[in-house]
């Protein structure tokens, strides 16, 4: 079996920034899309939770996931999004063993 390593989480943005905040990790979704070792980076919304996102992530491995933090494009990505949030009040890591997609 080939586990991966896989991230679920709520961000809650500053009221009324939820779009500034999904816009700068939509783009780092883009900086993304050259690694191999990240199989999955999703954001999502619900109209019910207008400050809210949702991020869906698997990798390789948590170290892929640690080593994808490092760049300075990236670093540069977080040090304009924590700004805008307010809060992390759900985060799941887990040990993904199979399923549609990957």
């Amino acid at each position: 079996m080939n586990n991966r390593y896989g991230y679920i989480g709520r961000f809650t943005a500053q009221p009324g920034r939820r779009d500034e905040l999904l816009a700068i990790l939509l783009r780092a979704a883009d900086m993304l899309r050259s690694n191999n070792e990240c199989l999955l980076y999703v954001m999502g919304i619900t109209d019910e939770e207008p400050d809210a996102l949702w991020s869906n992530e698997i990798w390789t491995s948590q170290a892929a996931h640690d080593a994808a933090l490092e760049p300075d494009d990236v670093k540069e990505a977080i040090r304009h999004a924590l700004p805008l949030i307010a809060g992390m009040d759900t985060r799941t890591e887990m040990t993904v063993v199979g399923g549609k997609g990957i």
